[in-house]
């Protein structure tokens, strides 16, 4: 996770993943994840899913920069794989944004 939060851009997205869909979605998850690996500027990733909300996934990946993820992921075959394995599990589609660091406080 050091890495992940590290990392000069961090991407964010909530996942709403269809009713009664989580555990296949964790599947094809396990099967996308690896993809990212190939991929430069890719610095990690972290899924959660909610407590309150089953349903909905937090999605957080490390990137080198913007164009890393906009460009060189989604412009490779890997996200091309990504796209077929998780995206119509979505309802509604999620946002993606992208963040870089303000401040930070470690334990």
């Amino acid at each position: 996770m050091s890495d992940l939060l590290a990392a000069p851009v961090l991407e964010h997205a909530l996942l709403p993943v269809r009713a009664g869909q989580h555990e296949a979605f964790e599947r094809a998850l396990e099967q996308a994840l690896p993809l990212l690996a190939e991929i430069p500027g890719f610095r990690g990733v972290r899924v959660s899913r909610s407590v309150e909300s089953p349903g909905s996934y937090l999605l957080l990946m490390g990137w080198e920069s913007v164009e890393a993820h906009t460009v060189g992921f989604r412009g490779s075959p890997q996200y091309a794989r990504w796209r077929d394995l998780l995206h119509h599990f979505y309802d509604p589609f999620p946002v993606v944004e992208h963040f870089v660091v303000v401040d930070t406080l470690q334990a």
